[in-house]
């Protein structure tokens, strides 16, 4: 997992039940364990936070002034450009997130100790965090959560296709706008054309450059106070100068006073070194100061120049401009002047430059047909692929019988409508189940139960995150309604997804706890706190207690303890 992000410690402070906890997370699969209500989801609900998640101060436990949730994640040498575009600074390989949310409900997020917005976290979790719960099993029956599984499983070949379709559509929509405006202009064409070859002409006449304004405005103030200027660094030169008490001989004194007995005492050491190095200074801005009185130099004629085009200039803004500051609409001008020749022939080709766009429309809907034809076929390439991996993931999870269909649904490539041609293409996705062989193929949202459907999540993130560059997956009770074998399936399934990227889980299942690389437990003080001593890492024989717990519900029962034994001796090689 060299190549992801993985989260090494998240830590809590006033949120819900928990009072204070910091939990180091390591690589693998990470279990969470406890009875209801011991504040398990609150360590999920911190992690949302600290992803940009909506804030809400009644997260703020009571007597509080605020919360804190803060993560600590390693990122990869490879992934730190892409924090940084967000406005995150990543420190020697580790990315800091933090979130506090005071009981008033304001809210701030930091990055390694530095203000961000929420929405910059928010973007970054794309590449650092998965969350699965219950929602998200219902939010995978949308199509269009489902068209963005089937993408992300295409990589970059379906990625790179999706882009040229992209690409074609914004050239067809480009083109048809200037086609529509064009004709609505045909009318005003002379009062257009005439306005418009006046402003070509001025601005080819003044040839404006990006930021010559502030230029301008700058060498006027310079050239406008030359007398000023020169006064000053005249007088600046003489104190620096003056033979018997200029700064520069009374540093060369105290230089000298130093040098004598330097040797005796290292403080007096480090006073010559500084004094030293302010004689050396001064020397040196008394040269830049000679040098820069000997080149000032009034310039009436560049002066009355500089004004007189800052003049034809603001002229230009006034005339043609809108309400921005100088600079920006000095800009827009510039652009405005560079699409001008395009404009001017639009309007006087008339009729004639209105046939020749409409052809070229029509190869650019021909290029667009073709790109939207082949994101199709790539599309359904891949949705082959996802249906056989996810049908092999799912049987392996107590559903033999079961396979998973993940269909293309394109439009009419023979009767497209204008209404077929989306930003993401000319397809609809379909994902189904099919309870046997010969049985109806079913949509996700009636055909499979809560267990059924945690299972084919699973299923999929297992075969996604072989290829995804999310580096940390958290389930958060995506076990419910799964026990048995099917729960030792969805334990050894949840295993394999570690062996891609770090896993978190909740549960309440024995069965899936077994197969944890760390195994963390939480419980409640009589008072419905939890605290730092309340979150504990279990190993050994605490975890056969706990493993135990989970299966008979009660604690020091013999039988369960021999079940836990049983489960967590589970040979490696099965797993």
């Amino acid at each position: 997992m060299s190549d992801r992000t993985f989260l090494e410690e998240i830590s809590i402070r006033s949120i819900g039940v928990i009072e204070h906890s910091t939990l180091e997370i390591s690589p693998g699969l990470t279990v969470l364990t406890g009875e209801t209500g011991a504040g398990k989801t609150m360590i999920l609900t911190a992690l949302n936070l600290i992803l940009g998640g909506k804030s809400d101060s009644s997260l703020v436990r009571k007597g509080s002034e605020r919360l804190v949730a803060s993560g600590s994640f390693s990122v990869p040498k490879s992934l730190q450009d892409s924090f940084e575009e967000h406005g995150l600074q990543v420190e020697d390989g580790q990315l800091i997130l933090t979130r506090t949310v005071n009981a008033d409900g304001k809210s701030k997020a930091t990055s390694n100790a530095i203000s961000v917005p929420s929405s910059a976290l928010a973007a970054a979790s794309e590449n650092l965090v998965e969350v699965h719960a219950q929602a998200a099993n219902l939010n995978m029956t949308k199509a269009a959560k489902q068209r963005e599984l089937l993408d992300r499983f295409g990589g970059k070949e379906l990625h790179s296709a999706l882009v040229n379709y992209q690409s074609e559509l914004a050239n067809y929509h480009e083109l048809k706008s200037r086609i529509t405006a064009m004709k609505k202009s045909i009318d005003s064409r002379d009062a257009q054309l005439s306005e418009l070859r006046e402003f070509a002409a001025v601005m080819g006449k003044l040839k404006l450059e990006r930021g010559e304004l502030h230029e301008i405005s700058n060498e006027i103030g310079r050239l406008s106070s030359v007398e000023d200027l020169r006064l000053a660094a005249q007088n600046a030169s003489s104190v620096i100068e003056e033979e018997e008490s200029g700064s520069l001989t009374t540093l060369g004194i105290t230089r000298k006073s130093l040098d004598s007995v330097r040797a005796k005492d290292p403080q007096i050491e480090e006073l010559y070194q500084r004094v030293s190095e302010a004689f050396f200074l001064v020397d040196d801005a008394k040269g830049v100061l000679a040098s820069y009185i000997a080149n000032l130099e009034a310039d009436p004629a560049r002066l009355d120049y500089l004004n007189a085009r800052k003049a034809e200039m603001n002229s230009l803004i006034k005339k043609y401009g809108g309400s921005q500051s100088a600079d920006d609409e000095l800009i827009a001008l510039i652009e405005r002047f560079e699409s001008s020749k395009n404009a001017i022939a639009d309007l006087e080709g008339g009729d004639e430059r209105l046939k020749e766009l409409e052809t070229e429309l029509v190869g650019i809907k021909k290029k667009l047909v073709s790109a939207a034809k082949s994101l199709t076929s790539v599309r359904s390439e891949n949705a082959g692929k996802l249906s056989k991996e996810v049908t092999k993931e799912i049987q392996q999870l107590s559903m033999p019988h079961t396979s998973f269909h993940c269909q293309v649904q394109s439009a009419d490539y023979n009767a497209l409508k204008e209404s077929d041609f989306t930003a993401l293409g000319c397809d609809e996705i379909a994902m189904l189940i099919q309870g046997h062989k010969d049985g109806p193929l079913v949509p996700l949202a009636k055909g499979a139960s809560g267990g059924e459907m945690s299972r084919v999540m699973l299923a999929l993130e297992v075969v996604l995150a072989a290829t995804h560059p999310v580096g940390t997956y958290v389930f958060d009770e995506v076990d419910a309604g799964v026990g048995g074998k099917a729960a030792i399936e969805v334990g050894r399934r949840l295993h394999a997804l570690s062996q891609h990227a770090q896993v978190i889980v909740v549960t309440h299942l024995p069965q899936v706890a077994a197969w944890a690389d760390s195994h963390f437990v939480v419980t409640k003080n009589s008072d419905g706190s939890v605290t730092e001593s309340n979150v504990r890492k279990v190993v050994k024989e605490d975890r056969v207690e706990e493993i135990a717990r989970m299966l008979a519900g009660m604690e020091s029962s013999t039988s369960a303890r021999e079940h836990a034994t049983e489960l967590l001796e589970l040979p490696l090689s099965k797993r």
